[in-house]
């Protein structure tokens, strides 16, 4: 594979998921650009005979299946799920995510967790030797939002973590809302020593929702680029 184009990546990677579904599946169905992908490479299959039902992770993935004429089901009705197929904003090697620059993590790891295994599809771009130069989204309630976000600074600090920004996510001059309704503040990290460590005290902090630290979750990871499609999996 020769083309360096994202969106190429992206398909490439996305069609060698595939091989991981199978007859009457049950899906969770990833949010973001590349999971799009999935979907566009899973319709023609479902509109060939394939028999598979999906659980959206966002409001967003729920229409793109409608239009595809991908049948979605809640997933209180369907779990456990068989797999999971799902994007990342960066993966190392030993399958640590960092998700959530969609807004979607909360459902998608409630949907991952939910599921026998998770397949991560991405362009090599997003794989790393550490996690952390994407900053780390971290979802919180509305209610006290600032005064979580110390407590978040705070457990920083007590970690190691010198000088981490935390940035309260805006759109369209307003602060993004979740589906859930929630906030996003977007946490300048950097490069993270211990990533289990690390979830583990963002979870424990009253205010916070879910951060996009996804840890021994992923079962495989499927790495487009230049040279062909790399499969990585959980040892």
């Amino acid at each position: 594979m020769a083309d360096s184009d994202p969106a190429v990546l992206k398909r490439a990677a996305a069609l060698k998921a595939l091989d991981f579904v199978t007859e009457g599946m049950k899906l969770g169905l990833g949010t973001g650009s590349t999971a799009e992908a999935f979907l566009e490479v899973l319709a023609p299959r479902v509109r060939g005979g394939l028999r598979i039902t999906g659980v959206a992770t966002s409001e967003r993935t729920a229409q793109k299946a409608r239009d595809l004429s991908i049948p979605v089901a809640d997933l209180d009705a369907l779990a456990p799920l068989d797999l999971t197929v799902d994007g990342a904003d960066e993966a190392d090697r030993d399958l640590n995510l960092i998700k959530g620059g969609g807004g979607a993590h909360l459902r998608e790891k409630i949907v991952a967790a939910s599921s026998k295994r998770m397949v991560v599809i991405a362009d090599k771009s997003k794989l790393v030797t550490r996690l952390g130069r994407f900053p780390l989204p971290v979802e919180v309630a509305q209610f006290g939002h600032a005064t979580t976000a110390a407590r978040i600074a705070n457990v920083a600090a007590r970690l190691k973590y010198a000088h981490v920004p935390l940035t309260l996510r805006i759109r369209d001059g307003a602060p993004f809302k979740t589906d859930g309704g929630n906030y996003i503040y977007d946490c300048g990290f950097g490069a993270i020593a211990d990533a289990a460590a690390l979830a583990a005290a963002l979870s424990g902090i009253p205010g916070v929702v879910e951060h996009g630290l996804f840890v021994g979750i992923a079962t495989a990871l499927v790495i487009a680029g230049e040279e062909g499609v790399e499969v990585i999996e959980r040892k």
